[in-house]
């Protein structure tokens, strides 16, 4: 597959099968990461790789954090709502908790370590994608508290980016559309400052 198909025909995939994903496709889609383009070569991306009960702490933590949300927990809507965030990192048979660490150097600016982080995730959905698994990167208000960063060991500055969900797909891919590029671009040259 080559990479502009690969783009034109990823799909975000929510819905995957519980079968184990094999080792080296998961190690596949890391090194796959790691060759994203990354401000002063500082590579501040981390990988961890929750498979089998591995999940259960991240399901903890879930639900501890929905909690801290609720007024009472004991109603019979919160239980299923603590029901759902408990099951969220059983989604899929591996779950990738991708951070950012910003090194430690003057010239990092904390908004490049973050892009860098989301551009090692694409190319880990691509990757994904070109193994024949299915993925999805979800985030949400969780993702960012200060727990979370904790829960991971990723000091005062690291921040967990988002979570990569991987599994063998459970259908067929969704249908997607995307507005023309011509909507979204203004070409600018030394003629015309801008498209009207």
């Amino acid at each position: 597959m080559d990479v502009l198909s690969a783009i034109r025909t990823r799909r975000s995939i929510g819905r995957v099968k519980p079968d184990p994903v094999e080792r080296e496709k998961i190690e596949a889609i890391l090194e796959a990461a790691t060759w994203a383009p990354t401000h002063h070569r500082t590579e501040p991306w981390r990988f961890f790789v929750l498979t089998g009960d591995g999940r259960k702490p991240l399901s903890r933590l879930f639900v501890e954090l929905a909690k801290a949300e609720m007024i009472d927990p004991t109603t019979p809507e919160n239980q299923q709502t603590l029901e759902r965030e408990a099951n969220k990192p059983f989604r899929a048979p591996v779950v990738i908790a991708v951070a950012a660490v910003p090194a430690e150097r003057g010239d990092v600016v904390l908004a490049e370590e973050r892009a860098a982080t989301a551009a090692a995730i694409q190319n880990m959905l691509l990757a994904a994608h070109a193994l024949g698994l299915g993925a999805i990167w979800r985030t949400g208000k969780k993702t960012y508290h200060p727990k979370m960063r904790d829960f991971f060991g990723l000091g005062e500055k690291g921040e967990i980016v988002g979570f990569v969900y991987i599994g063998y797909p459970d259908g067929p891919p969704p249908e997607r559309t995307r507005a023309p590029f011509q909507e979204k671009t203004k070409w600018i040259d030394t003629d015309r400052p801008y498209d009207a």
